[in-house]
């Protein structure tokens, strides 16, 4: 068994599946779960952005996007199609990157997941170098400080607990903050409101526990 998880961080510049063009055509901020390739080639495709009808209409228009879905939940649009063009994060895919999350950007995107050992790291690394535009930003372990879960340490529900960790993962307490709480609430599947009242209890939790 292997014990040691990397977390890596990659900048892609450069891509021209359809998100990639949509974001940098209509300059919206795209926040996108993993893709999935399809044993028929097409690919299944998930993703959120501030409410925005240039986006719908452009991706509408792309004739690589079949069965394009889109609702609306507070602020944002929710979208699920099929594309007929694999973006370049399936290239890293293919070496083993777990991929976490994705965030498309105009004129590029910021993909963050894991990988299983050094070994695994050295062929998605190989396979970075040999892919136009795609840049390591970052490499750190995934640490784990005990057995115990967060959620039972810290007295946290398992719904509080997610929308932490993507938060977190997302860069929402970053300064300058790098998603807001419509992206994370969208990454996570729900509305704007309920991330936010997770949060806020998950926060009165936490600091009740640290200051009592």
């Amino acid at each position: 068994m292997i014990e040691e998880c990397l977390m890596v961080e990659f900048r892609v510049e450069g891509d021209d599946c359809p998100l990639a063009e949509a974001t940098r055509e209509t300059g919206t901020v795209v926040t996108a779960q993993p893709p999935q390739l399809r044993g028929d080639g097409y690919v299944l495709l998930q993703f959120s952005a501030t409410a925005d009808d240039r986006l719908a209409a452009w991706l509408d228009a792309d004739d690589r996007i079949r069965y394009l879905h889109r609702s609306r939940t507070d602020d944002r649009d929710n979208f699920r199609c099929l594309s007929k063009e694999p973006c370049v994060v399936h290239e890293l895919i293919s070496e083993g990157l777990l991929v976490e999350s994705i965030q498309y950007r105009p004129g590029e995107a910021l993909l963050t997941g894991a990988v299983v050992g050094h070994d695994v790291l050295k062929g998605v690394m190989e396979r970075a170098g040999e892919t136009v535009g795609v840049h390591l930003e970052r490499v750190y372990p995934l640490r784990t400080e005990d057995d115990e879960p967060v959620a039972r340490r810290w007295d946290l529900t398992p719904a509080q607990l997610e929308s932490i960790q993507v938060a977190v993962r997302m860069g929402y307490f970053s300064v300058p903050r790098e998603a807001d709480a419509g992206e994370v609430a969208a990454a996570i599947g729900i509305s704007k409101s309920a991330f936010l009242e997770r949060l806020r209890r998950a926060q009165a939790s936490l600091f009740e526990d640290l200051f009592t």
